[in-house]
């Protein structure tokens, strides 16, 4: 059976080089490469500090970080030799860092583990990638935002059991989406915080013998504190698994706009219209105009809740303190960034291209009789209790099936059948606009409301960004 190489880290304990197979199955280079820059972060803060304290010389320090930054430049540039045999990002940096400044080089890992150096490099890039999906949901709002104000008066139906129930307006509809975004906004600066959390110094799980400064380099590299047990520091994976809980919540708030928006395009509902460089058409039927870009939103979402659930299986039988599972976690989570990232990309710039038909929404909130909440509230306040004035309401509406027609187009005569307590006062109450008005309150979908509360969206909006930047 073909060996590797034996030019190992760990190779003086062993007295053959590694199987060719397990080099490759054990790599993960492959993939956590995409490391690269935050490992480098974390070494130069590493190195500094160490000279800061007298372990290595503040000139070995500077070589250090002159050559890392060099190695920074050649992965940027794809100059970069990445080594299956040399395992991962880590390895491979260091072997080259070792190739370019010589024995200085091997001194950066005192008082380290790759394993604390791992839970770093993770959490920096875990952090950054939180943040830019903060901005991202922020531009998202933006557009919502935007779209309610401007639909603030469209009237359409709303459902419950995706049958007309009661008139509703596109504004508060959409408002509705903002809330989805903004409780997941909130869900990432929260997780955030405990990702913020330095794990360096820890050791291979035990700590250090020498005497190093780890608030420093907490500083250093913008973590709120160092991690208080070194045990816990190198092993937890509870904020990966945090984010992507968060992040899964995320893909289904999308997933289900998507759906609206895929029902909402169909002939049937007619409610909009996607924009062309957002769908595709059939190889075979040429009036086909497919709903691909939302249907996708929908679909993704399987994948990020199918990464949650993997990185929960993975850590639930694991003992103190790190061991190999762990490099399993990187794939689920540089996946789910990148999928959460491009489909609040697609829907951020989806629905600006979206046309509503607003004439279609408004015809089709008339159907299925919305109002006959309306006129039960109605004979309430006439002194009905409640459960007589809903059985009239239903009586109502069936004299509205049978004739074939609306409510509000039901003569007096017949309504007074229903409950001898309606008056001809009942006719604008009746209407879609009457409707509307008549819940006219906190939490209301009459246009002036809608107004109101995307002001206080966009209010509450610069208040998360403001926290989300402190």
């Amino acid at each position: 059976m073909p060996m590797s190489s034996p030019d190992k880290a760990w190779k003086g304990r062993f007295t053959v080089p590694t199987d060719a197979f397990v080099e490759a199955f054990t790599a993960s280079v492959g993939f956590d490469h995409r490391l690269y820059r935050h490992d480098i972060r974390g070494s130069v803060a590493h190195a500094r500090m160490l000279a800061a304290v007298g372990i290595i010389e503040e000139r070995e320090a500077a070589l250090i970080a002159e050559g890392l930054a060099a190695i920074e430049k050649e992965i940027d540039e794809g100059r970069f030799p990445w080594s299956v045999g040399r395992e991962d990002v880590h390895m491979n940096i260091e072997a080259a860092l070792i190739e370019r400044i010589g024995e200085v080089g091997k001194k950066l890992h005192t008082a380290r583990s790759r394993n604390d150096q791992v839970a770093t490099a993770v959490r920096l890039y875990l952090r950054d990638g939180i943040d830019s999906l903060i901005g991202q949901l922020q531009r998202l709002g933006g557009v919502f935002l935007m779209l309610a104000e401007r639909e603030a008066e469209t009237i359409m139906p709303g459902f419950t059991h995706l049958q007309v129930a009661q008139p509703v307006t596109l504004g508060h509809h959409i408002l509705a989406w903002f809330e989805m975004i903004l409780r997941d906004s909130e869900r990432l600066i929260d997780a955030r915080g405990r990702v913020n959390v330095m794990p360096l110094g820890a050791g291979a799980l035990a700590g250090t013998s020498f005497p190093i400064d780890r608030q420093m380099t907490a500083q250093a590299l913008g973590f709120a504190r160092p991690a208080e047990n070194s045990l816990d520091a190198v092993s937890d994976r509870d904020f990966v698994i945090e984010f992507t809980a968060a992040a899964a919540l995320i893909m289904i708030h999308l997933s289900r706009i998507a759906e609206e928006l895929v029902l909402w395009s169909t002939p049937q509902f007619g409610f909009i219209e996607l924009g062309d460089g957002f769908c595709t058409g059939s190889s075979i039927m040429p009036q086909k105009k497919n709903p691909d870009v939302p249907e996708l939103l929908r679909g993704k979402s399987g994948r990020v809740i199918g990464h949650l659930t993997a990185l929960l299986v993975l850590m639930k039988g694991q003992p103190l303190a790190y061991n190999k599972d762990n490099q399993e976690d990187k794939e689920p989570l540089f996946d789910t960034l990148d999928t959460v990232r491009d489909c609040l990309r697609a829907l951020t710039e989806l629905l600006p291209a979206t046309t509503f038909h607003r004439e279609r929404m408004r015809r089709e909130a008339l159907r299925g009789y919305p109002t006959a909440t309306d006129l039960a509230d109605y004979l309430v306040r006439r002194g009905l209790p409640f459960r007589d004035a809903h059985e009239a309401a239903g009586r109502a509406v069936r004299l509205a099936i049978d004739q074939g027609v609306d409510l509000a187009d039901l003569p007096l005569a017949a309504l007074k059948t229903c409950s001898p307590l309606i008056e001809d006062d009942i006719f604008p109450v009746l209407t879609l606009e009457g409707s509307l008005a008549a819940r006219d309150h906190w939490g209301g979908t009459a246009p002036r409301q809608v107004l109101e509360a995307a002001a206080r969206g966009r209010q509450r909006r610069a208040d998360l960004a403001l926290r989300s930047a402190g």
